[in-house]
């Protein structure tokens, strides 16, 4: 193999696993107080496992291998541009222009960077059933790393940071008296679930015990 060619395997490496060691932002939000706070690199193999398990009980027909390796890849964007979340205010179309350059960046120096940037764009567009299979494994992973952090005790609104409890959609959530984390989150994603085997995981998920 070339010199240049080896450069780029061990360079683009050490760009990506950058991610084991960024936490996820919107935690550091919710102050969780575990003395670990979940990595990118945690909720990408979190996200895959989730995708291979719904994948084997739900007699799904789509191509597991191409989900996987959209899941793999599709944090990438968080080297450069870190974990934007809904509190950011940061529009949809805005996050989706900063991450696709942060994406050509990151697998610029590959000689097949257009199949990977191509799968990172089917994850961010969703529109084929594997992308939308992603798509909603990623935002289900999410949901369930809430849940749990409430249900050991590590977050709750209360001790939340400011950016987090000045949002009209958790000042709404209080008003109705619905103060657990974890179907806050559930709540938020379900309009996307509507209708897909993940409205049934969500709605089995409430009544279900860490």
């Amino acid at each position: 193999m070339e010199r240049l060619k080896l450069l780029n395997i061990l360079d683009t490496y050490y760009d990506l696993t950058k991610l084991k060691d960024k936490k996820r932002q919107g935690w550091l939000y919710w102050n969780v107080s575990a003395d670990r706070i979940e990595s990118i690199a945690e909720h990408i193999f979190g996200a895959q496992q989730l995708a291979w398990l719904i994948y084997s009980e739900a007699n799904l027909d789509l191509d597991i291998y191409k989900v996987i390796s959209m899941l793999s890849l599709h944090e990438t964007e968080e080297i450069t541009i870190g974990d934007i979340t809904p509190f950011d205010k940061v529009t949809p179309e805005e996050k989706l222009s900063r991450g696709e350059k942060a994406v050509e960046k990151t697998f610029d120096r590959l000689s097949k960077k257009n199949m990977m940037i191509d799968l990172v764009k089917e994850f961010d567009i969703h529109d084929t059933k594997e992308g939308k299979f992603a798509f909603l494994c990623d935002k289900l992973e999410c949901d369930l790393q809430a849940k749990k952090y409430y249900e050991k005790g590590y977050v709750n609104i209360d001790n939340a940071s400011s950016i987090v409890k000045d949002n009209e959609k958790t000042k709404a959530y209080e008003e109705q008296g619905i103060t657990d984390v974890g179907e806050i989150f559930l709540r938020n994603d379900e309009g996307k679930y509507a209708g897909t085997v993940f409205e049934e995981i969500a709605n089995f998920i409430r009544e279900y015990r860490v």
